[in-house]
Parts: structure tokens; C-alpha cells; sequence
């Protein structure tokens, strides 16, 4: 990472606080002589617990003597979320509440209209702000308008990928091509974090205001998407996640090999929607994982196939994200899918669906229709079906580009880990060949690895899942 502005001038401990590859010092100014406090704006990382970045603010504050206070917004205009996403997120911030309390330091949560960010900063006094990192377009955004406006020292840190992204400053084509890469870096960084002890609790001003964690967070916002309501199968939180991760070591992990590509089983962690919330963090998993091999209980192939999707995949799909800036539509293609599929656009179709009979779950394909239904009553699905999910959208859609679109609004809308860089990676393997190779030229996919039905099917007991899903009930209609 570049060195810090020259017109840094904080203390020696605060410079190397700050030089480490997980920051980045985005203004580089002396903390605020006089400041009250340190002010951890939490975003992407909901969680106490093996925080990189409250960390960082916690350390922080002790070199400056100052107590750290976490602060949270609740905006009604947060990209692509709706009530499902909300209530989840609801669910978390309790927990931060709760572990806030325990670990010394501040929380306050406030709701639009009355929650600035630069206002709260004058209002504690804020000596130095820290954030945590967010590869996607608009909250990246965000930090960066942001850091123009403000008067004090604004750093953010890379709190939710085992490795810093930066360590590797650019994207890569395939899978294999990164493995190397990450291995050498890992032992670095796949370490206990400290969970630093703050020196000086936090004690918040007389007539501070904060929203009542009791009340809806969404009251009042007329503009949500209430129609997408919140699941019963999930519930958010670093103590909900905590506890499924353990369940998943204890119980599943010791099979992952063998049963995490049956969709029909409980054979993976199901812990993508705590880790895109970030009410638990891949370090916390991955450490677990590797004292269930060390143990005995688990093999050693379990575990490295669960790690390579928990790390290799996962940050392959931040580095993706963080340097391509079409991941969410066709332009992303890899050149010899986008040829391809451009020269098959006006291939013969079985069937043609509009996006409303997708979102209903009509289509003529009964594993297709099962896997939407999973999604939709339960706000996640199943790795294996994701991957077919996709690529008969890609056969049934008037075009590529509809396909890719169609696909991130549904995924968007329905899963608990959606909005997110694992979905969108997942959704440019499946239908535009990013981080994969090509496959034989046939009609509709051109060179893009096809999935059919029938052998879908034959590697697991699809009839059991379809029966799964399809007793759900009816879908409810899809938002206009």
C-alpha cells in the first residue's frame, strides 16, 4: 500500500497503525487536537467480534487516550435492499448492541433523516473516523465522497476477506491462477485476531440521542419494498451465526466432502447470509474449521474443499468485483463468451419465460422451479442449484444481456446474501464464463459451460428436493 500523505502527522504508533495492509488512509490529516473520541462508522462488518476494523479504532484510541464509539446509520435508500434484508439486519444490530456493551465501547444508531454522518462526527468531537471496506459500486461511492468533504482523519480497513485485497492490487482469470497467490499470503494472515481491549470505556455525552433498537427500524420509510417480508430461516446476528458455524463444524463438516453438492441434504455451512451481513467474519470460520481437522474431527479433504470455497472462491469474487466495474450486467463477459453468445443470440429456444413467470416459478422445468421457490420462501439457495438456476435463465431469456439482468434482480431481491460480491461473481460464471474456460460451441450458450436438466438431476436426489420445495405454498406476487 502507498505511504500515508505527507501532511500526516500523527505519532509514530499511529502511522504504523495506520501503514498496515488492511488501512487505508483515505484522509490523511492529524487527529483533531481536542477530540473526544474515536468513531468506528460501522457498514459492512455488523458485528464486535473479530472486527479488523474496530481494532484498528480501538487501538487507535488507546495510542490517543480516547474511547471508541461505533456508530450505525439506517438509511431507507440502501441499494437493492428491501423488509427481508432490513429485519435481518435488525436482528444483527441487537447483537452489536448487546457485544458493544460487553467489550467498553459506544454504540449509537440513529435513523434518516436524522442521522448525518458528518453531524454525529461534530457532535462527539470525533478526534479520527474509521470504516470498514465495501468493494461494490455505490458505498464505495460513498467513502470516497466522503473523504473529500471531511476535516479530520478518515481511514477504513479490509475487515471482511482474509487476505487484504490490496495485497494483490488486481483481478484474475481463473481460479487456479489465484490459488498460488492466496496460499502464499494466507499464513500471514489466517491468525487469531486480538480483540483489543479499549482503555477507556465510553461514556456518552448527556442528552446523546440514539434509536431504540425495541422499534422498527424501518418506520416511517414509504418507499421500502415491503412485499419481500422476512424469512423464518435464518435469524441475523453474530450469536445466530456463532452458533451455526459451530453446529456446522460439530455435526456436517466431517461429510462436506461427500454431501456438498446434494441439495437434497444439509451438507453445507449456510453461512453466506452472516457473512454478507458481516455478523461473522471468514477468519472466525476458517480458524474453526482448521482445529476441527487438527482434532480428528474432520478429514483433511474436508476441510480444504470447505476453505476453498470459504476463502479461494470468496475473495476471488471481492478481487472481481473490486477492479471490474460491469459485475452486475452482460459487459463483464470474458471475450470468448461474449463472441459467442452474441453469435447464438438468435438460436432456437425450447422455451422463452418473460421475468414475471420466472419470478413465479412457471417455467416448464421442475428442478428450476424448485430451486426459485427455495430461494424465495426461504431467502437462500443451495450453492449446486444456484449454478443451474442461472444458466437456464441464460436459455430462456430473449438475450444475454436480459439474462444477466434478470438474474441479479431476482438474486438481489430474494437472497439474504444477495447484493453481494459471491452472487454477482457467481452469476458472471454461470452465464457470461468469467473464471471459467470454454466449453464446446453449442446452440444458445455458444462456448459457456451448459447444465442440463437431465444431468442435473442424476447427481442427486432431485425428486426429493423438488418435493421439498414445492410444498412450500404458493408464491407470493412478485413487486412491480
Amino acid at each position: 500500500m502507498a505511504s500515508p500523505p505527507t501532511e500526516f502527522e500523527a505519532p509514530s504508533q499511529l502511522a504504523q497503525l495506520a501503514n498496515q495492509p488492511r488501512v487505508l488512509v483515505r484522509k490523511g490529516l492529524a487527529p483533531r487536537k481536542g477530540g473526544r473520541c474515536v468513531v468506528y462508522w460501522m457498514q459492512r462488518a455488523v458485528r464486535i467480534v473479530d472486527n479488523h476494523a474496530l481494532d484498528v479504532a480501538i487501538d487507535a484510541g488507546n495510542l490517543l487516550g480516547l474511547p471508541v464509539v461505533v456508530y450505525f446509520q439506517v438509511v431507507p435508500s440502501s441499494p437493492g435492499a428491501n423488509l427481508r434484508h432490513y429485519y435481518f439486519l435488525q436482528q444483527g444490530l441487537r447483537d452489536v448492541e448487546h457485544d458493544a456493551a460487553e467489550r467498553g465501547v459506544g454504540f449509537v444508531l440513529r435513523r434518516a433523516p436524522e442521522s448525518a454522518l458528518e453531524a454525529f462526527l461534530e457532535e462527539v468531537d470525533a478526534a479520527l473516523l474509521i470504516c470498514d471496506e465495501n468493494p461494490c459500486r455505490e458505498p464505495e461511492r460513498w467513502r470516497r465522497v466522503l473523504a473529500k468533504r471531511l476535516k479530520r482523519p478518515f481511514w477504513t480497513v479490509d475487515a471482511d476477506v482474509v487476505v487484504p485485497s490490496r495485497i494483490f492490487d488486481r483481478s484474475f482469470v481463473l481460479l487456479h491462477h489465484f490459488r498460488p497467490h492466496l496460499k502464499a499470503q494466507l499464513p500471514n494472515y489466517l491468525v487469531e485476531l486480538r480483540n483489543s481491549t479499549p482503555l477507556h470505556p465510553w461514556r456518552p455525552p448527556k442528552g446523546l440521542e440514539c434509536y431504540s433498537l425495541k422499534q422498527d427500524i424501518t418506520a416511517g420509510f414509504g418507499k421500502l419494498d415491503r412485499r419481500v417480508g422476512p424469512v423464518d430461516s435464518f435469524t441475523g446476528g453474530t450469536h445466530a451465526a456463532l452458533k451455526r458455524m459451530r453446529e456446522f463444524v460439530r455435526l456436517e463438516l466431517r461429510q462436506y466432502e461427500a454431501t456438498r453438492n446434494h441439495p437434497e441434504l444439509r451438507g453445507t455451512s449456510r453461512l453466506s447470509p452472516y457473512l454478507h451481513f458481516g455478523n461473522i467474519g471468514p477468519i472466525t470460520i476458517a480458524l474453526a474449521v482448521q482445529r476441527a481437522v487438527a482434532q480428528g474431527n474432520a478429514t483433511a479433504m474436508a476441510g480444504e474443499k470447505f476453505l476453498e470455497q470459504l476463502i479461494g472462491w470468496r475473495e476471488l469474487a471481492v478481487l472481481f468485483v473490486r477492479h471490474e466495474p460491469n459485475y452486475d450486467n452482460w459487459e463483464c463477459a470474458a471475450p470468448w463468451a461474449r463472441k459467442t453468445l452474441i453469435e447464438h443470440t438468435g438460436d432456437a429456444r425450447a422455451h422463452r419465460y418473460t421475468l414475471d413467470r420466472l419470478e413465479r416459478a412457471q417455467t416448464a422445468d421442475e428442478l428450476w422451479n424448485a430451486a426459485q421457490r427455495q430461494m424465495v420462501h426461504t431467502g437462500w439457495m443451495h450453492n449446486y442449484m444456484r449454478m443451474y438456476w442461472a444458466k437456464k435463465i441464460l436459455e430462456w431469456a430473449p438475450d444475454p444481456a436480459r439474462a444477466y439482468e434478470w438474474a441479479v434482480l431476482l438474486n438481489d431481491r430474494y437472497e439474504l446474501d444477495g447484493r453481494d460480491p459471491n452472487g454477482y461473481a457467481g452469476i458472471a460464471w454461470a452465464i457470461v464464463g468469467r473464471h471459467d474456460r470454454p466449453w464446446f460451441n453449442r446452440p444458445v450458450f455458444g462456448l459457456v459451460r451448459p447444465m442440463s436438466g437431465a444431468s442435473t438431476a442424476r447427481k442427486f436426489d432431485a425428486q426429493q428436493y423438488i418435493r421439498r420445495h414445492s410444498a412450500e405454498g404458493p408464491l407470493p406476487p412478485p413487486p412491480s
